[in-house]
């Protein structure tokens, strides 16, 4: 089934019906929907529905600005009216409302069954194998704080996306980091907590876009490498926290954990190919 994701995220432009699934996974196809749906409580054709809208989503904010039309039939829909109803029933808004002034509140809730059932089955087990301690150098960024509740995040994001592009940092050549100072999930959602980063050593001009000049400071790192993209790094986290860092004598240094994001140069690179690193600070 993680092979059959995996597919499914590099052939979203392709077809992803039932019969083609089932080839690609190996399964017999009297078979294969009513396992998917078991495994993930939705079926192959609303996970893939939901995998082509929020690509969908991302595109519309996306600084490249592709037309509304363009974006519907990348997500499958022959007119672009078939495209915006469907949007608006599962956000809430017309495309080029979203657009404009995107509520992100409303997609993470939109988008919530499509997370939960990623995460039934891609959470990785890992081990002390898994985890290389080495020195890290000091990395000047320009960082945005993020500060309040998930559900602005992609608020938060959008800006410093459009401030980066401007700026001439792009992901082929510039690494970004997450630094997160808080829980994914605290008790209360308005103690979120958390910085975008982009490596760089140029002087940061006041914008605003309230992007800063910042260091994510050298030294000694738990090194965890996530297999895949994600937008939850929780799983490995904890493993940090609660297995690895008990047992291996080590002491977490006064930094936050903190995750680089890279894109692996391979030609035909798709964004699932991104490479995350996880970093614990050590004394």
């Amino acid at each position: 089934m993680r092979n059959v994701l995996a597919h499914i995220d590099r052939n979203l432009d392709s077809d992803l019906d039932l019969d083609a699934v089932s080839r690609a996974a190996a399964f017999s196809k009297f078979h294969f929907h009513r396992q998917f749906a078991a495994v993930f409580g939705l079926s192959l054709h609303r996970y893939v529905q939901l995998m082509r809208m929020r690509r969908a989503s991302h595109r519309l904010t996306s600084s490249e600005m592709p037309t509304v039309t363009d974006i519907a039939i990348e997500a499958g829909y022959d007119a672009p009216e078939a495209f915006a109803r469907a949007f608006r029933q599962r956000l809430g808004q017309s495309p080029s409302s979203f657009r404009k002034s995107p509520d992100w509140g409303a997609w993470l809730a939109a988008f919530g069954p499509l997370d939960n059932a990623r995460n039934k089955l891609m959470h990785i087990v890992f081990d002390r194998n898994d985890v290389v301690v080495r020195e890290v150098a000091c990395t000047p960024v320009a960082m945005i704080e993020h500060r309040g509740d998930r559900s602005a995040i992609g608020e938060t994001r959008e800006r410093f996306m459009r401030w980066r592009k401007a700026a001439g940092l792009p992901p082929e050549s510039s690494p970004s980091f997450m630094v997160f100072r808080s829980e994914r999930m605290p008790a209360n959602p308005a103690d979120y907590s958390m910085d975008l980063c982009v490596a760089t050593d140029r002087p940061i001009a006041a914008n605003d876009a309230q992007v800063k000049p910042g260091t994510i400071p050298g030294g000694r790192c738990a090194v965890l490498r996530y297999p895949g993209n994600t937008d939850n790094l929780e799983p490995a986290a904890l493993y940090l926290y609660r297995d690895w860092l008990p047992a291996s004598g080590e002491e977490a240094r006064d930094f936050p954990l903190y995750c680089q994001r890279r894109l692996a140069l391979v030609p035909g690179m798709s964004a699932h190919e991104v490479v995350v690193e996880l970093f614990l600070p050590l004394k």
